[in-house]
């Protein structure tokens, strides 16, 4: 690698070179430690970024050494190496807050270091109601200009549920979204004329690539790359395969990993492990033509945020996963065997997790989903501050 050059993971999965503020990995060097964990692999030391954020949502790393943070509020707002927060930035399309509905994800562009742009997801309100939508944007120091949407998940309907919203470019530099199945919606899942219960993948112009798996199927829209899911909150590139893992949320238990592939068909409503909201059968476990998950959970974790886990600081995690609960408070980790999950670990942090990333550190960031959200970094016990 080049000298003032950071080899830099975009959407946990596309890597791309950008050049690097002076000692960039000197992140947040003077903060001290809330909390220490003892784990199977390593001790943690758990500290407080920064706080007071309004259901952060999603983040992205850059390359001088800053974060941008999503709220589902609706703002965007720089995290700096001290903590301090900046005020929203301007520049944001309208977005209909309410319910599950919001400013979801972000990621940076793989030319980021040349063009600045940025893609987020939010629900945007419309004719009929509202959906998940897709805007890229060129990142001004406080500004986003030249707003582009790229994506809108068809049709609208009124619904404050199940809006997915994850960003992942795929190693083509193509992108996914992932889409919920707007709860009132779930059998559209089981169809390919709507884009609930899916997950599209798109170019960064927001054309259909060629090799999309139904594009010349002319009863199915040509942005969808796989289907049957409900409400899909994790997604991440295996850095080893490079293929699409997603996670979503089950009703009642279910919760499902999958490795997403072109023109699977994820079962659902039609099979799950979960069951209807208080008891009640929810089809079957397993029918022909549908996939299993490759992982699930009974009762369910409410999963969201995913990253695989490449970096220095935990080598004992290497090629792990790592996905968020909302429901418990912990981060879990999947200790793998190539496509096989071999064993689970749940690390009690205390707080809703609702985003998992690896910072360009080699730290462990989270999001907790809160009023008083915080940006937490996770690093071994026996490093030194800033290391």
């Amino acid at each position: 690698m080049k000298k003032g050059l950071l080899l830099v993971t975009l959407g946990t999965g596309l890597i791309a070179d950008i050049a690097l503020a002076a000692n960039p990995f000197n992140f947040f060097a003077d903060k001290s430690p809330i909390k220490a964990l003892s784990t199977v692999e390593a001790g943690i030391t758990v500290t407080s970024v920064t706080d007071d954020l309004d259901h952060p949502w999603g983040m992205a790393f850059l390359p001088d050494g800053r974060i941008l943070v999503t709220e589902r509020s609706g703002s965007v707002r720089y995290v700096s190496s001290n903590g301090s927060k900046s005020e929203p930035l301007a520049g944001l399309p309208k977005i209909e807050v309410g319910g599950q509905g919001g400013l979801f994800d972000l990621i940076l562009d793989p030319g980021f270091a040349n063009n600045h742009r940025v893609y987020f997801s939010y629900s945007e309100p419309g004719d009929g109601g509202n959906s998940t939508a897709v805007a890229r944007a060129t990142l001004q120091e406080n500004a986003l200009s030249d707003l582009k949407v790229i994506f809108r998940q068809e049709p609208k309907i009124k619904s404050s549920h199940h809006f997915g919203g994850q960003l992942v470019f795929d190693r083509d530099g193509n992108l996914f979204i992932t889409l919920g199945d707007r709860s009132s919606q779930r059998a559209d899942a089981q169809t390919l004329n709507t884009h609930h219960g899916k997950v599209v993948r798109i170019r960064l112009d927001g054309s259909i690539p060629a090799d999309n798996p139904f594009v010349n199927k002319s009863d199915a829209l040509g942005a969808i790359w796989s289907y049957g899911h409900r409400n899909v909150q994790g997604a991440a590139l295996n850095p080893q395969t490079g293929q699409l893992w997603t996670h979503e949320h089950g009703p009642q238990g279910g919760d499902e990993i999958n490795i997403t592939q072109a023109g699977k068909n994820y079962g659902w409503p039609a099979i799950t492990y979960g069951e209807e909201y208080g008891g009640g059968k929810i089809g079957e476990t397993a029918k022909d033509g549908m996939e299993q998950p490759l992982h699930y959970w009974v009762p369910s974790i409410a999963p969201s945020g995913m990253a695989f886990y490449t970096g220095s600081l935990f080598p004992a995690w290497s090629n792990d996963l790592l996905v968020g609960s909302l429901k418990f408070g912990e981060l879990v980790r999947l200790d793998l065997d190539d496509d096989k999950v071999v064993r689970e670990e749940r690390i009690n942090i205390g707080s809703r997790i609702r985003d998992v990333r690896q910072g360009p550190d080699g730290a462990v960031y989270l999001l907790t989903d809160e009023n008083n959200g915080q940006l937490l970094r996770l690093t071994p016990a026996t490093a030194k501050p800033g290391k």
